[in-house]
């Protein structure tokens, strides 16, 4: 019922900077929290970066002071801009929505099919 599309990924040198989007489009009454996790070979996929509908954030550790959310309620699109990139951050970048899908209220958490960013030299 709903989809959500990353965009953004690609090769970037260490210290470089990348912005991914994600657009969730679809049966969408409301969008309440949406974020970015990630997932590199071998490791179990964790958390970057949230940002609910009021525009409160959260992030992981290793990525405060570097990474930005930030969401467009509007267009039912969420940001991530990545500056100071480093190898470990090398990833699987996926998109995440809780969405609540009607008029009762019930919701649902749904996944980009994620996007590749690699940090290398």
């Amino acid at each position: 019922q709903v989809q959500l599309v990353e965009s953004g990924g690609g090769l970037v040198q260490p210290g470089g900077s990348l912005t991914l989007s994600c657009a969730a489009s679809g049966r969408i009454f409301r969008i309440n929290a949406m974020g970015w996790y990630r997932q590199a070979p071998g490791k179990q996929r964790d958390l970057v970066a949230t940002v609910d509908r009021g525009g409160r954030t959260n992030y992981a550790d290793s990525v405060k002071g570097r990474f930005t959310v930030s969401r467009d309620n509007a267009k039912n699109t969420v940001y991530l801009q990545m500056n100071t990139l480093k190898p470990d951050d090398t990833a699987v970048y996926y998109c995440n929505a809780d969405v609540v899908v009607g008029i009762n209220g019930v919701g649902f958490t749904y996944w980009g099919r994620g996007t590749q960013v690699t940090v290398s030299s």
